[in-house]
């Protein structure tokens, strides 16, 4: 009885639920007739960025992307779907220049949404990446339904949108992808149960809950690859990023990398000279305040280098943590990091500058030593190119972009040094700052030739190849 009831509710269901998807799409179809070209109105290129206003990588990526379109296309209007309310648009393109240095020469048209709270993970306490990819598909709804472009571009990593732009929107889509959403290497740690800021600590204990995530993540990673699929450009930041993609996506026809774009030029007007001074060095760490940085194994190594330091006691050190703070979860992440630096007792040697302007971030760049990276797996690394290209001697994470991409030999001859845990960060530290000054300065030389290959002239040249088959 209960099977033949089930029956006869499915096919109305079934009924109804295909009566709806027809009235959807004959919604988003009038809604396009009434917004789309006619042949005079110009091309519309939407960038989905909940995010834009933040100080990131991934923003100096939008809008130089951005700006390149409206240097290269008259034709084109540029859209970005935004989550930042508290900002109107002419403050967040002034915030563009203020930390990147990047002026647009059109208006930018905004469009701005309601329900980011959707993506925020702090929503998810327990099966995260599932949430917030759907929380993303109410949030692409919400923005479809507002304005339905001509070429749909994500450029934060919510590939789950991507199926509803282009079935449900009609539009022809792409992405750039800064980070896979789950990675072969996240499989890893969870098949060898390791413990990690996205691996719990009960979760690792546990060989049924480690199984269970494991056949999460499988399953994730299934979905993922079938929302990927649907993108007609696919551009990735690093050949770590492409190599997960193409396995993930398999979409290797449409993927290409396209380095993201390094104001290097700007830094390599930084004058560089030999270390003047031998008893005062400060280390600078370029990166939001996002766990995924794990700013406390930096806290850590400098206070094991300032504890065994071989480097004599006359000397002195200064870490300095530069980064943005996007939400509440940013800045409670900064007050624990100051406490964690009371418990080892170095609070007077360690400074934290938050949201800075790009002249303040030079400023810094200019005057230290070390460049300081400790993100595993990093996608890239624009704030290790920007290390380099200031003059600094970049130590970076011996993983993902940084050693694949960024901190390799340049002509044979060494850019920077890596490492991967706090003890060996500070053994390169102590190395770093034992070398002769001529040594050092032979070092940044080669790390500032070595980074043209990330400015912006190649990024808009990789750039508009790639996306030219969407603008056709």
């Amino acid at each position: 009885a209960c099977f033949r009831l089930l029956c006869s509710l499915l096919i109305p269901a079934v009924f109804l639920s295909g009566i709806l998807c027809v009235c959807l799409v004959i919604l988003l179809g009038g809604i396009r007739l009434w917004t789309g070209r006619d042949g005079k109105r110009p091309l519309v290129v939407a960038f989905f960025h909940p995010y834009c206003n933040a100080g990131g990588g991934g923003e100096r990526v939008l809008w130089c992307a951005i700006r390149t379109l409206q240097k290269r296309y008259r034709n084109v209007t540029c859209v970005v779907y935004t989550g930042d309310r508290d900002a109107t648009g002419e403050e967040i393109v002034e915030g563009a220049f203020r930390r990147f240095n990047i002026k647009l020469t059109h208006p930018v048209k905004f469009v701005f949404l309601e329900k980011r709270y959707l993506v925020e993970a702090s929503l998810y306490p327990h099966f995260t990446l599932l949430g917030q990819s759907l929380g993303s598909v109410f949030l692409g709804w919400e923005a479809l339904l507002k304005f339905v472009p001509d070429i749909y571009i994500d450029s934060m990593g919510y590939a789950f949108t991507l199926p509803l732009f282009k079935y449900l929107g009609g539009c022809r889509v792409g992405c750039y992808v800064h980070y896979p959403t789950i990675s072969t290497d996240m499989l890893s740690v969870v098949w060898n149960q390791d413990t990690r800021f996205n691996n719990a600590a009960f979760i690792t204990n546990n060989s049924l809950f480690s199984k269970f995530k494991l056949v999460y993540y499988y399953f994730f990673a299934f979905l993922y690859g079938l929302v990927g699929s649907c993108s007609d450009v696919v551009m990735v930041n690093s050949s770590w990023t492409l190599n997960h993609i193409l396995s993930l996506w398999r979409a290797g026809a449409c993927t290409s990398v396209v380095y993201p774009p390094c104001d290097v030029q700007t830094f390599l007007d930084l004058p560089l000279e030999e270390d003047k001074s031998t008893t005062e060095y400060s280390i600078v760490s370029i990166s939001q305040f996002r766990p995924e940085k794990d700013h406390p194994l930096q806290i850590r190594a400098f206070a094991i280098l300032l504890k065994e330091k071989r480097l004599g006691q006359q000397l002195s050190l200064k870490l300095i943590l530069i980064g943005g703070c996007r939400n509440p979860q940013d800045e409670e992440r900064v007050k624990n990091l100051k406490g964690l630096c009371e418990e080892l007792g170095v609070s007077n040697d360690v400074t934290f500058r938050i949201n800075i302007s790009f002249e303040e971030l030079k400023r810094h760049l200019a005057n230290a030593t070390i460049g300081l990276h400790t993100m595993w797996n990093e996608h890239f690394g624009i704030g290790v190119v920007e290390c380099m290209a200031a003059g600094t001697v970049i130590l970076a994470h011996n993983s993902g972009g940084p050693k694949f991409d960024i901190v390799v030999p340049y002509e044979g001859h060494t850019t920077g040094f890596l490492a991967d845990s706090e003890d060996s960060y500070a053994e390169a530290m102590v190395s770093i700052l034992s070398l002769p000054p001529e040594k050092r300065l032979e070092i940044r030389e080669n790390a500032r030739r070595s980074v043209h290959r990330f400015s912006d002239q190649n990024f808009e040249e990789t750039f508009l190849l790639s996306v030219e088959p969407l603008l056709k």
